[in-house]
């Protein structure tokens, strides 16, 4: 199979830019060209802003700044030779199919043979885009079509035509798998292909019957949201997101291509209310607002529209008397005796039918379908995931009291389910009425797999420890955000003693959307509002001795964290002999924001760090200021190409782009590390003392005083320059790593007493945010 070294993307918009930044986030060099602008001075301005926008952008497209140094701008006119060296030419212009195949035409002139060139639409069939072009153009032609934005989203549809290489689509998908952290799925080249198709409808049928049926848009983002497994944002919260002009052109689009008949067009209407708020800018989060808002004139007061009136009110609280009696079962909700309920079978019982029409059109397989949904719209499970859970007989009954179609897979199921596990086999149904197995692609290793024959080697309420094969055991966080609490640490240090007995190697890894925020905060309110500090104190002590015991343990360790490692989650990954860490890590800590300091060795471990990786001037003090710069601030990595630059990650560690592959990765990275394994030396200190200490004050009092940090902010960073400092100590001195934990451990037991620390762990209990004391 040939390999993708170098990729152009021309077209510099909204979504050619962010493809072409992930593509240098895979460490793949990538020109970027679009138009030469009227009368411009510089014939690349366009693509020169588009990169200089990248890099100001929030959420930041590149994981590194240091990517942006990958992506070679220039323009059409010019530089289009530049496509030679390329193994991938994307196309992600204005969608006009007369301007994509004159654009074609000019590729192929130049590109090499066996180049692979794609386009990014979603509204234009691939047999349209090669027609009358040559054969040999079409050959190495398909359809990549990236979710907005390019390196958050991690579906990517591959539609491959009537002449399309196979080697083509095979190579294509390959470097999306494993070079951008893509889950691929194959569509066929119908109108919308599966996520837009399926989500537009969703949508459109949740907006329709809201206006319909009088629901207010609160009520409506708490039915269709988490009971569904959907994200908070529910709908309306979505389309602000999204963006509300946006919205009319994908409708006209999907309307105008998909055949008559097809259930899309009874949920294809004008929106008054929608066209006035888009005339007036009112085009979500990017305008004036969108559906929600925040109005700045009243002190920005949070506000939502009335659909039947279309003014803006105050936001309400959601309380939904349906979702409360259902709890957790979706029959229930869409059984209850309301407007709630009927309002959430009218969008999901419509949405999940157009699901199962789509199967044998859109795509023949059920799991490319759920795939889409999940990956593209962040849903939980999947459609034929949520009617399995209704149960396919229950479901095919209410369809056929609504009056609403029954999809031939339906039929096919004959009441059974969509997936199942037969002697630990995960199997799913086919059109033809039989069922398949489902197998992993090669280099894919899932928990959720090994649970399925297996049983846990220790559990407890928080954490679970399992055998995944060739010697490693897997430590798992199950609690609710996978905070860390006594119990977690208690079965870290039985593990640890297990896998020393009966094990090569350990992973720390979990398939939670956090790897851990942290230790549980409520705990500790708890414990401090009832003067159990005795009991604080005791963690802090076990944590530290467990970590360490985690880091010099005669077996090699490695943390696999994905999503948030925050505090206490960031500091077991310190204490690891390496991490594979996927690409998506947010790495921090952050207990200043709730008044702390961190206290299981990260502050040790991040002057240890920074002495001996940092790169640094010589003498005690940078890397002081470094731990102390990180710390006070609460920095958190906005990416583990980030971790790397401020060392929670170490230059040796690994980072994997597909989230299906971080088990196995880090799994194989123990496993190297087994022969001759010794754990490391224990780190000695020279810490500058008290005179460091003033300094240190001295800059966070500056801070102050320029209202850049708050007086309890210089409490609390004053502690913290005393453990960092060493204490009462000099730079002759020499300090063990006891003597820093020592001082870690009083310096939070200090700050714990402390009413400004317990305000600040309420606030953010309360709110989810920092109280500024």
């Amino acid at each position: 199979m040939a390999e993708i070294n170098k990729v152009a993307v021309i077209g510099a918009g909204v979504m050619g830019a962010g493809i072409a930044a992930h593509v240098a986030n895979a460490g793949v060099p990538v020109i970027l060209l679009d138009i030469v602008p009227k009368d411009a001075a510089d014939r690349s301005a366009v693509a020169k802003g588009a990169i200089e926008r990248l890099l100001k952008a929030d959420p930041a497209p590149f994981m590194s700044k240091a990517a942006a140094r990958l992506v070679t701008p220039g323009n059409v006119e010019d530089d289009l030779g530049l496509l030679a060296d390329c193994d991938l030419i994307i196309e992600a212009i204005v969608e006009r199919l007369d301007l994509k195949q004159s654009l074609y035409a000019k590729i192929d002139a130049v590109r090499k043979d066996g180049s692979i060139v794609s386009s990014n639409t979603s509204t234009i069939p691939l047999a349209a885009l090669v027609g009358g072009l040559p054969e040999r153009f079409a050959g190495d032609f398909l359809i990549t079509h990236f979710f907005n934005p390019p390196r958050y989203m991690r579906l990517l549809e591959v539609v491959a035509g009537a002449a399309t290489r196979p080697e083509a689509v095979a190579t294509v998908s390959q470097f999306a798998d494993h070079r951008l952290g893509k889950g691929v799925v194959r569509c066929k080249d119908r109108p919308g292909f599966i996520a837009n198709r399926l989500g537009v409808t969703w949508l459109q049928a949740a907006v329709v019957e809201a206006f319909d049926r009088a629901i207010d848009i609160e009520d409506a983002d708490a039915i269709i949201g988490r009971p569904m497994g959907i994200p908070k944002t529910g709908v309306f919260g979505l389309l602000d997101l999204v963006g509300l002009d946006l919205m009319p052109h994908v409708n006209a689009s999907l309307a105008g291509s998909l055949p008559a008949g097809d259930m899309f067009h009874d949920l294809y209407r004008p929106a008054p209310l929608i066209e006035k708020m888009i005339a007036e800018g009112y085009t979500g989060r990017k305008g004036k607002g969108g559906f929600y808002r925040l109005n700045r004139a009243e002190g920005k007061a949070k506000e939502a529209i009335d659909l039947t009136t279309g003014a803006y009110r105050p936001q309400k609280k959601a309380d939904v008397e349906a979702v409360k009696e259902a709890g957790r079962s979706l029959g229930k909700l869409f059984e209850h005796d309301s407007a709630a309920g009927r309002y959430a079978w009218a969008v999901m019982g419509r949405t999940l039918a157009y699901a199962a029409l789509l199967v044998g059109d859109a795509a023949d397989e059920i799991e490319a379908i759920d795939e889409a949904m999940r990956l593209g719209y962040n849903w939980k499970k999947g459609p034929f995931e949520l009617i399995d859970d209704l149960g396919v007989a229950w479901f095919v009954a209410a369809l056929e009291r609504s009056g609403l179609p029954v999809a031939p897979i339906l039929t096919a199921a004959a009441g059974r389910p969509f997936y199942r596990v037969v002697e630990g086999r995960r199997e799913v149904l086919r059109l033809d009425g039989g069922y398949a197995e489902l197998v992993r692609p090669d280099g894919v290793l899932m928990l959720a797999d090994v649970k399925l024959t297996a049983k846990p080697v220790l559990k407890n309420g928080s954490a679970s420890l399992w055998d995944i094969g060739d010697g490693v055991a897997c430590f798992e966080f199950t609690s609710k955000m996978n905070s860390l609490d006594p119990d977690t640490i208690d079965l870290l240090q039985k593990s640890i003693r297990k896998v020393a007995k009966e094990f090569k190697a350990l992973v720390i890894y979990n398939e939670g959307s956090q790897f851990s925020v942290g230790a549980n905060l409520g705990l500790a309110l708890f414990a401090a509002n009832i003067a159990a500090f005795a009991e604080i104190e005791n963690l802090i002590a076990s944590g530290q001795a467990v970590y360490k015991a985690l880091k010099y343990a005669k077996f090699p360790v490695v943390g696999a964290p994905s999503g948030m490692a925050l505090g206490g989650g960031c500091e077991i990954l310190l204490h690891c002999s390496a991490i594979q860490a996927h690409a998506e890590t947010y790495v921090g800590l952050v207990e200043v924001g709730v008044g702390l300091i961190p206290g299981w060795g990260g502050c040790k471990e991040m002057l240890a760090r920074w002495q001996s990786l940092g790169r640094l001037p010589n003498g005690p003090m940078p890397p002081v200021i470094k731990a102390f710069e990180t710390i006070s601030t609460a920095t958190v990595a906005k990416s583990a190409a980030e971790a790397k630059e401020l060392l929670f990650l170490r230059p040796s560690d690994g980072i994997t782009m597909n989230r299906y592959r971080l088990l196995a990765d880090a799994k194989a990275k123990a496993l190297s590390l087994v022969e001759g394994y010794q754990p490391p030396a224990p780190p000695t200190f020279r810490l500058p003392g008290p005179s460091a200490k003033v300094g240190m004050d001295m800059a966070v009092d500056g801070f102050r005083r320029l209202g850049k940090a708050t007086a309890y902010d210089a409490v609390v960073s004053s502690a913290l320059a005393v453990v960092l400092s060493g204490g009462d100590t000099d730079v002759i001195a020499e300090l063990s790593e006891d003597d820093v934990l020592e001082l870690e451990r009083t310096a939070f037991a200090g700050l714990v007493k402390s009413a400004g620390t317990l305000d600040r762990i309420e606030h953010m209990l309360m709110t989810g945010k920092p109280l500024r004391n």
